[in-house]
């Protein structure tokens, strides 16, 4: 999956190459608040993410640092994901952006996904 790899103009040019999709961002949280997760795990915690597009993102995100693959030796075969010491700093450089977007939320009154007007922080 080769991406853009620089040269960069800032660090947030650097930033939003790494979790640029739709789904990037999701994958960490979903990660950070479940911990390890199987695949069939998350994409049944991200609904709308079509197999193809997680198993791209996934592969991006390993090759970014961003999260570890382990496979086991088994059959069927199992493969869990969990965040890297870069996707765990990555996902709290991203906490502020959520709690921005949970106010936006709030005052707009929008809907949450799975918990129509919730109160829960999708940052923690």
């Amino acid at each position: 999956m080769p991406g853009r790899r620089g040269p960069y103009i800032c660090g947030i040019d650097a930033a939003l190459d790494v979790v640029s999709g739709k789904w990037k961002g999701l994958v960490l949280w979903e990660l950070h608040a479940h911990g390890t997760r199987r695949f069939a795990e998350l994409r049944r915690g991200l609904p709308g993410v079509s197999e193809k597009m997680l198993t791209q993102h996934l592969r991006q995100m390993e090759e970014d640092g961003l999260i570890h693959r382990k496979v086991y030796a088994e059959v069927p075969p199992k493969v869990e994901y969990s965040l890297t010491e870069a996707g765990a700093a990555l996902n709290e450089a991203l906490r502020p952006l959520g709690d921005w977007g949970m106010e936006r939320i709030h005052r707009n009154n929008l809907e949450v996904a799975g918990t129509p007007q919730s109160t829960e922080s999708a940052t923690s």
